[in-house]
This record gives structure tokens, C-alpha cells and sequence, in this order.
């Protein structure tokens, strides 16, 4: 707890009204990156308590849409549309189809599972959500969509990112500066998804 509050970037957040450091995080990459434009229709995944969501409001714009998931509640947030719900249940997937209506330009996912101390166990839940991200992503993002996936370093980790170079035209990591140094965690982002080639009997 002392290490979260003398965090310059949790500090800087308090003080700006920001939901999290994790505001932060998205503005480095999107910067970098150009994920967000106005008007486009981002997904939130392990959105509470809110960073991501509130830069991508942020950046889309009226035009824009921002639908934010979470097992969490999550305090109302202007031009976010927030579910609640786990998003590794059929039910709560099935809510987030139906909310997105149509066309995905980003899907961004900042989910970790609870941590229970025993890293074999933890680093397994961990890729388990980062790869329940990308399967989403891939069946919801338009075809030059990206997809910004929080995983970590370790066992499940090189296989992953095998599978989004398959599927994405460019693909990257990013440790922006307010993700800890010591953390583990990076994201993956994987830009212009690749369009599914049917087969030819031909």
C-alpha cells in the first residue's frame, strides 16, 4: 500500500480527478500508437475502476461509443456504457455482443485475475484472460481494428504472441512508464486484424 500511494503517477491521478494511473497507461500508448480516433467504438474488458475508459471517452468523442466490462461495479463514467458482469461466463459475453451492435474499431483489455501468491497458478488465470481478450477481439474488431491486451511475462506468454502475429498485420509490446518497472506486465498490441481467408476447393 505504501509503494501504490508514493506511485508519482497515482498521485498525479488524485490530484487531475482521474479514475487510476491507468489513464495513464492508455494516453502513452494511444500517443505513440494512434489507437483512438473520434468516433470510434471501443471495448473495455477489466475496466473498473475506470482509467482506460475514461481516456477513451476522452478521445472518441459524441461520435464515439465506449462499452466498459467488469465484474466490478464501477461508478458512472460520462459517454461509457458500463456493464457488469464476468466476462468469462457466456452470459456476460453474450451482453457485450449484444452491446456492441455492430463494428469494434479497438478492444482494449486491462483484466488480471485475483492474486493468490502461487505464481504457476496466477501466471496460468493470467494468460487464460489475455487470450479470452484476444478470441473476443478477433470476433468483434473490424478488419483494420486493434486490439491493447494486458498480459504477463512467462509461461503462455511467447504462444500468444505467436497467435497475434498470425492474426494481426503488426504487432508490438508496450511497458508505458506508469506500468512498475518490477511488474511483469505488458501490453500486446496487435493493429489491422488480418481478415479470415476462406478455403478454396478450386
Amino acid at each position: 500500500m505504501d509503494e501504490h500511494f508514493a506511485d508519482p503517477y497515482v498521485k498525479r491521478a488524485q490530484a487531475e480527478g482521474l479514475r487510476s494511473r491507468a489513464y495513464f497507461k492508455l494516453a502513452d500508448i494511444d500517443r505513440r500508437d494512434r489507437l483512438i480516433k473520434p468516433g470510434s467504438v471501443v471495448v473495455d474488458l477489466g475496466a473498473a475502476p475506470g482509467g482506460f475508459s475514461q481516456y477513451a471517452a476522452s478521445r472518441v468523442g459524441p461520435r464515439g461509443r465506449v462499452i466498459a466490462v467488469d465484474v466490478l461495479p464501477m461508478q458512472p463514467l460520462p459517454g461509457v456504457t458500463t456493464l457488469l458482469g464476468d466476462f468469462t461466463e457466456a452470459q456476460c459475453l453474450e451482453a457485450v455482443t449484444q452491446a456492441v451492435g455492430g463494428r469494434v474499431d479497438l478492444v482494449i483489455s486491462d483484466m488480471a485475475p485475483n492474486i493468490s501468491g502461487v505464481g504457476v497458478a496466477d501466471q496460468a488465470k493470467a494468460m487464460y484472460l489475455a487470450e479470452l481478450a484476444l478470441d473476443f477481439a478477433m470476433s468483434v474488431l473490424t478488419e483494420h481494428g486493434c486490439c491493447l491486451i494486458k498480459a504477463f511475462q512467462g509461461a503462455g506468454f511467447a504462444d500468444l504472441l505467436a497467435l497475434m502475429r498470425e492474426r494481426f498485420n503488426r504487432v508490438a509490446t508496450r511497458k508505458p512508464p506508469a506500468s512498475r518497472p518490477r511488474s511483469p506486465e505488458v501490453y500486446l498490441l496487435g493493429a489491422e486484424l488480418r481478415p479470415v481467408v476462406s478455403g478454396s476447393d478450386s
